[in-house]
């Protein structure tokens, strides 16, 4: 999967979400975190697993697929969170997005889901505004233009849900928004 980590850096592991609705700037601000030399996913798990499933299915994800693509998509932010083990790492998206994920599908929340929110804590959270366009170079993105403010919302509730207090970083080019994530971790940033 490309979302392995860089080498483990030295002290103990911080680990930091970046996550947002679909047109949030995501790819941007982790564009710019790999340009810093910055530790941070490598894509985006949900979006490799998903092409998985499609090339293996011939065909989008319908509703009694949404299930076991989830449970994948569980199972590598679990083996992208195992794998840091020391020093700064910024995650592009979290466990707690599977609750709005599967929300905005229809799915509830199941016991893994939940067990896995519990035993794998992030040091902050923090959501991107979303951006004022809407574009994806592919066809990757489950929501439509009017349904972008719902995922967004159901994303977000997902963190209040499993004890988080997110900081939003408004929309903004990505290197300013990266500024503001460094200038704004609970732990210094060396």
């Amino acid at each position: 999967m490309s979302t392995s980590t860089t080498p483990t850096t030295p002290g103990p592991p911080h680990r930091y979400v970046i996550t947002g609705g679909p047109s949030s700037g995501k790819e941007a601000v982790f564009e710019a975190l790999h340009e810093r030399g910055i530790p941070a996913s490598q894509g985006e798990i949900a979006r490799e697993v998903y092409r998985r499933h499609r090339e293996r299915l011939g065909r989008h994800l319908l509703v009694g697929d949404r299930t076991a693509y989830s449970r994948e998509v569980l199972a590598g932010f679990i083996d992208e969170y195992r794998a840091h083990t020391g020093g700064h790492y910024f995650y592009n998206r979290g466990i707690p997005d599977g609750y709005g994920w599967d929300r905005f599908f229809g799915i509830g929340p199941y016991a893994e889901l939940e067990e896995a929110s519990r035993t794998y804590r992030y040091d902050a959270v923090f959501v991107l505004d979303p951006l004022d366009d809407f574009t994806s170079a592919d066809d990757l993105v489950w929501a439509k233009e009017r349904e972008i403010p719902r995922v967004h919302e159901l994303i977000v509730q997902g963190y209040y849900d499993t004890g988080y207090r997110p900081t939003f970083v408004a929309a903004d080019d990505a290197q300013a928004r990266v500024d503001f994530i460094l200038n704004n971790l609970p732990t210094r940033f060396a």
